[in-house]
């Protein structure tokens, strides 16, 4: 009878020591699961920020590309000038306008914002004239529209060194910008091809 006792004791101690040790195993279980749960939501939210950061990096390389994509339409405007095109400038005309029209002028400063608006405007009013001009007619138009560019590049910057080019001849003195040391006059085209000097870089 004794030893009956003594058995049912044991096994009674021994039930109650492995039910304790598989609550405490669970426990760690449910810890430990936890613990990496947390640590997935964490990495998620570090890479959420990481996302976050890159948007906002892609977000201000496109604005920077959008004045890059300003002055590269401005660019094939003037290379059509300056082979006395008519065609090709009122279609660079056009393609430049479309390009003013879509800048978002949004990660500037105010002041920058009101100068950029006022800007873009003048150009627009340029861009679209030498759209529907004549050679004449878009050589002037030229004139005025390269002067605001040139403002338009002192607030947004440039990626790649420009040229301010300078011709005393044309209507008492006339600028450009190019990407180029070398004088190509669109203001004359091939008739004084050469005609004009640099007035300082850009960068």
């Amino acid at each position: 009878m004794k030893t009956v006792k003594l058995t049912t004791t044991i096994v009674v101690m021994l039930f109650i020591s492995l039910s304790t040790m598989s609550c405490k195993d669970a426990k760690k279980e449910t810890s430990e699961k936890t613990s990496h749960s947390e640590m997935n939501h964490d990495s998620k939210n570090g890479h959420h920020d990481d996302m976050n950061s890159e948007s906002n990096t892609v977000e201000i390389n496109l604005q920077d590309s959008g004045a890059q994509k300003i002055v590269a339409d401005y660019m094939a405007l003037k290379d059509a000038l300056v082979a006395t095109n008519k065609d090709e400038a009122a279609k660079a005309g056009k393609i430049l306008e479309t390009s003013l029209k879509s800048f978002d002028i949004s990660s500037y400063t105010t002041e920058q914002q009101k100068e950029l608006k006022d800007i873009i405007d003048d150009a627009k009013e340029h861009a679209e004239h030498i759209g529907r001009s004549k050679m004449d007619h878009q050589r002037e138009h030229f004139k005025t529209l390269s002067k605001v560019i040139i403002d338009l590049v002192a607030i947004t910057g440039t990626e790649t060194t420009l040229y301010q080019q300078f011709c005393p001849m044309y209507d008492k003195g006339s600028s450009w910008l190019s990407m180029s040391k070398d004088i190509k006059n669109p203001y004359y085209g091939d008739k004084m091809l050469t005609c004009g000097k640099v007035q300082k870089e850009i960068n």
